[in-house]
């Protein structure tokens, strides 16, 4: 059926996931047309329901008002959804809550629906899902979601989860019991990081056993530190020595109403401190070197629960066709950049073995995606790609691989710009700036925009000097190349490296 401007109309079909948390209600809303699943509305409360709970585990009449009303809201938005396309779950409060039933029957003859409270075996089950396809097939994962009254640990293989447990740990509850009053004295953070230890002892050996390739944190806690991070020029995944720095500032700050965080949202200022307490105890006993964060948890994997026909999809090859799509990327010259720099990398990564980071993954998408944003202009289109994709989501990829895929697009032609790197730790920035430099030479490489020929290259590497050596008297034929080349070569060497090709 055609509108009345003569365009196709796409209707697709609507899915609806609610998840009644311990301290917010979630509700996520995705429209499905032709296999691309697109958000188009989500709504968060902060219903704080884990702390309407008193020491009989009963919950009070103001938190049920606060959940029944945040439900009412929910309710008309879900009127023009198919019932079979929704599903609603509810977690560890109306787990632990004695009087859960009452609130239930309220919020079911509010939504019209049965509501569901679901173990915590499945609840992690369930984050583990929304986490993986929505972070593409990254191997062995441990998975970790810190909610408002439990905390939900899962080590899992591709889109398997293998072992999992449910701790009734949670930033609400201990905010309660560990941090009265508003106090952030050392003596909080002890006590709270001691029941956390208590709590994970008789199960970390369950996860220790497994080696994992990726640790990815599940919103919440770990999203609100990224974004402090981030605010303060740190391009880097969450590790130990950045949790104790936190930890400090927030005991330097005493108490509840002065804490005062760089970056630190004021809607999760009151739950940051004992959601932190948890997450440097997990980072302890389960040796975590470093932490991402995952693109979905469990609202994403009650939505992709109900389409079967996506979870076999590459996510991440989901995206870069959807995105080359979208911003009219050449993709014949697309993917001729990313099968030079991917020769290059392969040499680089013999020579150096300083290849991590999921290296292969990030240096696709930068190649793919390098000419974003020429569809707004040439002239500075590295630029316009770059703030592009400081905007859109690229399903698939963890936090840190989309902004390495950002900063890559952004340096890959034209003057460069060492200090933008800056923000990267010690450990990945090399790798990083590695990237940079085979991105740059394949782009310049593929100039021609043609099915060049280029020949067999060997690329020598000593410390920052690169040695690009082609066969006897290639660049002579190629002049356009050759010039190209040296001043590629000028350009390295104000950055402070070394290029040299014959």
């Amino acid at each position: 059926m055609n509108n009345t401007l003569g365009l196709p109309t796409l209707r697709g079909e609507y899915y609806a996931a609610i998840d009644l948390g311990s301290n917010s209600f979630h509700m996520v809303i995705v429209h499905v047309v032709n296999g691309s699943v697109q958000i188009v509305g989500k709504i968060k409360q902060k219903v704080r329901l884990a702390a309407g709970l008193n020491d009989q585990m009963e919950l009070d009449n103001l938190s049920i008002e606060r959940g029944l009303n945040c439900l009412r809201s929910f309710a008309e938005r879900l009127e023009d959804i198919p019932r079979s396309n929704i599903k609603i779950v509810a977690t560890a409060t109306l787990r632990l809550a004695v009087n859960a039933s009452e609130f239930l029957r309220r919020g079911e003859e509010v939504l019209g629906m049965p509501i569901p409270v679901i173990s915590g075996e499945e609840e992690a089950r369930q984050i583990y899902l929304g986490v993986a396809y929505t972070s593409a097939n990254q191997g062995s994962s441990l998975v970790i979601d810190i909610g408002g009254a439990s905390t939900e640990i899962i080590f899992g293989n591709d889109m398997n989860p293998v072992t999992l447990t449910s701790l009734d740990m949670g930033c609400v509850t201990f905010m309660e019991r560990h941090f009265a009053g508003g106090s952030l004295a050392a003596e909080c953070f002890e006590k709270a990081q001691t029941a956390a230890t208590e709590l994970l002892v008789p199960v970390r050996e369950e996860f220790l056993c497994f080696d994992w390739q990726n640790c990815l944190g599940a919103s919440g806690t770990p999203q609100a530190i990224i974004e402090i991070l981030v605010n303060q020029g740190i391009s880097d995944s969450i590790r130990l020595d950045y949790l104790y720095e936190l930890r400090r500032q927030c005991i330097e700050c005493g108490s509840m109403d002065k804490l005062q965080i760089d970056g630190l949202s004021e809607a999760r200022r009151a739950i940051f401190p004992s959601g932190l307490a948890i997450l440097i105890c997990l980072f302890e006993q389960l040796e975590i070197k470093d932490m991402n964060i995952s693109g979905g948890a469990l609202r994403e994997g009650l939505i992709y629960g109900m389409l079967d026909s996506m979870q076999d999809n590459d996510r991440r090859e989901q995206t870069l066709n959807q995105t080359m799509q979208r911003f009219r990327i050449d993709v014949v010259h697309a993917r001729n950049v990313h099968k030079v720099a991917k020769m290059l990398c392969e040499q680089v990564c013999e020579q150096t073995g300083i290849c991590n980071f999921d290296t292969n993954a990030v240096l696709e998408a930068a190649s793919m995606l390098h000419e974003l944003g020429l569809h707004i202009d040439y002239k500075l289109y590295h630029q316009h790609g770059a703030y592009v994709l400081s905007h859109i989501d690229l399903p698939g990829y963890t936090q840190l691989q989309k902004t390495t895929i950002r900063d890559l697009v952004q340096g890959h032609r034209q003057n460069i710009n060492v200090e933008s790197f800056a923000g990267y730790h010690p450990e990945v920035k090399p790798m990083i700036i590695n990237l940079l430099r085979i991105l740059r030479l394949a782009v310049v490489l593929c100039i021609r925009r043609a099915d060049l020929d280029i020949p067999k290259f060997e690329l020598a590497i000593e410390d920052q000097h690169w040695r690009l050596t082609f066969p006897d008297g290639w660049l002579k034929t190629h002049p356009l190349l050759s010039a190209e080349l040296s001043n590629e070569s000028w350009l390295q060497h104000k950055a402070g490296w070394q290029l040299s090709c014959n």
